[in-house]
């Protein structure tokens, strides 16, 4: 009997943005939920937020919004991890196609199914691997889903514009595939990039305090080329609508710190904010 081999799909930043060998990986992972402490979450999470520079800088908040996936009592079926290029947009939705991707933790399994759901009848959403090569805002958040929800399938898109479009369609995907299974949806964002360290924590407080609240508008109208408040806007801004279809949301900010808390050299040269953030839902 003939079986269709399976398309497996490579990271490419193993042993770049984070650790190439398994042990290693495993560690570090399991590393930072473990040192994380976040605040209680009452309800199911829906959609949530996490940074994605490489490890040693993102991955002590990132363990924040992992951890608080580790320890909820319900999980999701289908992770959405959306992500953007950092090397130019291009029109639409980018998902990777494939059967699996696969990290040093091992073969993450792509939900086939899901994807197409997402694609159905629209344009702009379509299966295409080409955008993901070489990018790392969706990847990096791969090893940690692996970790903490073990059991989940994967979508990874990379959104390519912010025209309405393309998010409107994108959440109406979104809300059509909860209708068939739990899933959460997991932005890729890192906030401000300025070298005056006391501009970034001042500008990274308000952009968090717009996402815990859900004020996908007021972000938008702060936001410009020339003012990321978030360098993954538009999944940020998909993430908080579709978690506005799941019912009344609340946004939970787990944790913040900059690259100039934990490394003071980097002050007066090149600051990047990382904000952990959960939404959840009454059942």
């Amino acid at each position: 009997m003939h079986t269709e081999a399976k398309q497996i799909r490579q990271v490419w930043g193993a042993g770049r943005w984070f650790p190439g060998g398994r042990e290693e990986l495993q560690a570090a992972v399991n590393g930072y939920m473990d040192a994380a402490s976040p605040p209680a979450v009452s309800g199911r999470i829906v959609a949530a937020i996490a940074p994605h520079a490489g490890y040693p800088y993102s991955g002590p908040v990132a363990g924040y919004t992992f951890r608080a996936l580790r320890d909820a009592e319900s999980r999701p079926a289908t992770v959405v991890v959306l992500g953007f290029s950092h090397r130019g947009g291009f029109p639409g939705v980018a998902l990777l196609d494939g059967d699996v991707l696969r990290t040093p933790l091992g073969d993450a399994v792509l939900d086939v199914d899901a994807a197409r759901v997402l694609a159905a009848g629209s344009d702009r959403i379509v299966e295409d691997a080409r955008p993901h090569r070489g990018e790392h805002s969706a990847e990096n958040q791969v090893p940690f889903v692996q970790a903490a929800l073990p059991d989940a399938r994967l979508v990874v898109g990379l959104i390519g514009d912010h025209r309405d479009e393309t998010l409107d369609e994108l959440v109406a995907g979104l809300r059509k595939l909860a209708e068939r299974k739990p899933i959460m949806v997991l932005a890729s964002t890192d906030l401000l990039h300025d070298p005056d360290y006391e501009l970034v924590s001042r500008t990274d407080r308000k952009t968090l305090e717009l996402i815990a609240n859900l004020d996908d508008a007021a972000l938008l109208r702060q936001w410009d080329y020339g003012n990321q408040i978030c360098c993954g806007i538009g999944p940020v801004v998909a993430a908080i609508r579709f978690a506005k279809t799941r019912g009344e949301a609340d946004g939970t900010l787990l944790h913040y710190r900059n690259s100039g808390d934990d490394h003071p050299e980097s002050r007066g040269n090149w600051v990047v904010g990382y904000g952990a953030v959960v939404f959840a839902v009454s059942d």
